[in-house]
């Protein structure tokens, strides 16, 4: 008979006490601290206030350390589990979502799509996004590009971000987000992430209420910061961007891919167009979508894009467009471009690509004269708004 029901569960939190002794940075709900603990020093620690209350200096906090003695890229924090001599209120008000389902933390959130909200009948009479341009990026580093490409093009178009859960599921751990707050039209967090402000069951609810409640022109989608990559050709938490495609396609979206481009990538997987890019958008997103090359790249570069798009079925048009202006937009960045490690303009041809598709799908938002040539196709070599 086997032992294996019977044996002791292996740990999977590296769990730690410490003590608060500083307070730093502030977010849309988080709040950094240093912490004092016992045989580790002094660690870097993160508190989102909605889920521990607020921690103050001298409070004694339970903390998960896993991800920052693992030294994971995005887990550069100890997390804050709970400050037990002092708990927060009982949460009040309405909502029923239940996110982080079944884990320790989970969190009940109001969606928009539920029937107690004022959303609900705008929700549940949508079913279609009128031709709504969504640029879709594997990597959430692709966000502010993507926005600056969109905003350098028609400063005056509404914008939201609709953030999955491939990477960190609280909104409130992106920087980029609280830097570009005023720059988007709102946030809509679905499937397991949340925080946004507005949260929706699925995606297809969050592209909705995108259009619908926020009333956006445009909508960005990608999952928040943090990316799962093994080295294999589907085990990457970004092959969900070809999903994403497929929502927006069934939902009469525009669907339009932000390539992941580079040069500077050590990894050979990486370079030219990613695999990453070649396997969620050329083998996932079945409904077509517009991949966006950005003119401007070296030759060399160009030459390599080229040649791995050309591989791409038939339903995905390869748009290259112009970039003029976006090297200079790029360096007003309200936020440090960072990707992997490397910024800009070390991975100048990542944010170039990204802001190029925004770029692009500003072009397709008509002008108000315009509104019945909504989502009309652009050539295949250039992009310009419909004259």
């Amino acid at each position: 008979m086997s032992s294996a029901g019977t044996s002791a569960p292996v740990s999977r939190i590296r769990w730690r006490r410490g003590r608060v002794t500083a307070t730093g940075r502030t977010g849309r709900d988080s709040l950094e601290l240093t912490v004092d603990v016992p045989g580790d020093g002094e660690v870097a620690a993160l508190a989102y206030p909605s889920l521990v209350g607020v921690p103050e200096i001298g409070d004694d906090v339970l903390l998960n350390t896993t991800a920052l003695a693992q030294g994971l890229g995005t887990g550069g924090y100890a997390l804050v589990v709970a400050v037990p001599d002092r708990l927060p209120a009982d949460p009040e008000g309405g909502g029923h979502l239940v996110k982080a389902r079944y884990t320790p933390l989970q969190v009940t959130v109001q969606g928009v799509d539920e029937q107690e909200t004022e959303h609900h009948a705008a929700i549940a009479a949508a079913d279609d996004l009128g031709g709504m341009p969504v640029v879709v990026a594997d990597l959430h580093s692709a966000l502010p590009a993507v926005l600056i490409g969109m905003l350098a093009t028609d400063p005056d178009l509404k914008v939201a971000y609709v953030m999955t859960d491939g990477g960190a599921l609280p909104a409130a751990f992106s920087r980029t987000l609280d830097a570009l707050r005023t720059s988007l039209a709102g946030v809509v967090t679905v499937g397991q992430a949340f925080g946004g402000d507005l949260e929706a069951v699925t995606l297809h609810t969050g592209l909705l209420a995108a259009r619908h409640v926020l009333g956006a022109d445009l909508a960005i989608v990608s999952q928040g910061p943090g990316n799962l990559g093994t080295g294999t050709p589907w085990g990457f938490s970004g092959v969900a961007a070809g999903e994403a495609c497929n929502a927006v396609s069934v939902l009469g979206g525009l669907p339009v891919g932000a390539l992941r481009i580079s040069d500077a990538d050590p990894r050979p997987r990486h370079r030219g167009v990613s695999h990453h890019s070649l396997t969620a958008f050329g083998r996932v997103a079945l409904g077509g979508v517009a991949l966006i090359a950005p003119r401007g790249l070296s030759s060399e570069l160009g030459g390599q894009v080229d040649e791995d798009l050309a591989g791409q079925p038939e339903r995905n048009v390869v748009v290259w467009v112009d970039t003029d202006g976006l090297d200079a937009a790029l360096g007003l960045s309200p936020v440090p471009l960072r990707t992997m490690g490397r910024g800009y303009p070390e991975e100048r041809a990542y944010f170039l690509a990204a802001a190029a598709a925004g770029r692009y799908a500003a072009l397709q938002v008509p002008l108000p004269e315009e509104a019945e040539t909504f989502g009309a196709e652009a050539e295949p070599e250039s992009a310009g708004r419909p004259s």
